[in-house]
């Protein structure tokens, strides 16, 4: 029964592209180390002069501090903040973002509705706008072939 099954996984493997296929022998760490930056460079970049960990914010990151609520005043801000409460407000900011945009389109799409409801009421439709528009070219076109 398996041998059966290993040969349609051969079967079925050679319609598979040579760079998606999975070579025998590799680790899987190994290929995926390749993707991932190294924490060491990832440290050495966070820490300050001193030696302590940190970052000095620039003033939009200490603006995204502020609004994401870490910080109540721009004087509570250290100097050196960590790069994980960094990149904690910025994501924090993002969601919110998303939220406003979510909400501002669903008060968009109420509007148009709302919208074209009465334009329905007033007998009005791009058709009949169209149609009106055509008429008064033909008629300005008469006009103006009448001297």
């Amino acid at each position: 029964m398996w041998g059966r099954a290993e040969r349609a996984v051969k079967l079925l493997g050679r319609n598979i592209p040579s760079v998606l296929r999975m070579t025998e022998g590799v680790d899987l760490k190994i290929s995926r180390r390749l993707c991932i930056k190294p924490q060491q460079e990832l440290q050495s970049k966070g820490r300050s002069a001193s030696g302590v960990p940190g970052y000095k914010p620039t003033e939009w990151e200490r603006r995204f501090l502020l609004w994401a609520g870490y910080f109540k005043k721009p004087e509570d801000i250290p100097e050196t903040v960590s790069l994980d409460t960094l990149r904690a407000a910025q994501t924090k900011l993002r969601v919110k973002f998303s939220y406003v945009m979510i909400a501002l389109t669903i008060v968009g799409c109420i509007t148009m509705v709302v919208q074209g409801k009465q334009a329905v009421k007033r007998h009005e439709s791009l058709t009949s706008i169209n149609l009106e528009k055509k008429a008064q070219w033909k008629a300005e076109a008469e006009a103006a072939a009448k001297p």
